[in-house]
């Protein structure tokens, strides 16, 4: 079988590493990973010794190369297609799609205000005031999804946006971390959500990997008046 490698930013703080990663450790399959530390003098000359786009993550797999988080999923779902990374229902899967790709097109204020942060509990920087619609829809996402797919099993049984973990929580996994380092309380069901995948074996592993990592960053909205 062709060697898998996977290149990574730091598990602290590179939400669109966690998306491809928890999709390629869905598969089952082995991968080598690399780990360019993020904003550090030679982190843009390490990540284009791999990628061309200058950016995590980024998938080989024997001859082929793919970047960006989504791009990646979508490649992984036909390579191993038991992995079962989207649902099997025709427009259940393109539901899925369409919030996958939601996340990975807009949310920019929330991400902008509330940096993924794995390492810290940030209760006092939380910036939820400067980012609320996003808010209000990352939530109305969750909440649809589960009522209407989640609880019928849609994607198998489990906790997740249609059932089972499928592409769609890997896309989300990086916003519920948000809330939680940033002490911001969501109502009940958004909450069971971040729960759940909170506890899904393959996001204790990362961010238990991320508690290990020495680097430091500081962003920039933090060095702003809220």
């Amino acid at each position: 079988m062709a060697a898998i490698t996977l290149v990574i930013g730091n598990k602290t703080y590179s939400s669109w590493s966690l998306r491809a990663w928890l999709a390629l450790k869905q598969t089952g399959q082995a991968f080598s990973e690399i780990l360019v530390p993020l904003d550090q003098p030679d982190t843009r000359a390490r990540i284009r010794e791999h990628s061309p786009s200058g950016k995590v993550p980024y998938l080989t797999h024997g001859p082929v190369k793919v970047w960006e988080s989504l791009a990646i999923g979508e490649y992984l779902a036909e390579a191993f297609p038991a992995a079962r990374l989207w649902p099997a229902d025709a427009g259940t899967r393109a539901h899925a799609r369409a919030v996958s790709s939601e996340m990975h097109a807009g949310f920019a204020e929330l991400r902008r205000n509330m940096p993924m942060d794995l390492s810290h509990s940030w209760p006092e920087r939380n910036r939820a005031q400067h980012c609320e619609p996003d808010i209000r829809r990352v939530t109305e996402i969750w909440r649809d999804c589960r009522e209407r797919f989640g609880k019928a099993g849609a994607h198998g049984p489990g906790d997740f946006l249609f059932g089972g973990f499928s592409m769609a929580d890997a896309m989300y996994a990086p916003v519920t971390t948000r809330f939680t380092t940033y002490g911001h309380r969501l109502d009940p069901d958004s909450m069971r959500y971040i729960e759940a995948v909170a506890a899904f074996p393959a996001m204790r592993e990362w961010v238990a990997a991320a508690k290990q990592e020495p680097w430091e960053l500081t962003y920039e909205v933090f060095t702003r008046k809220p």
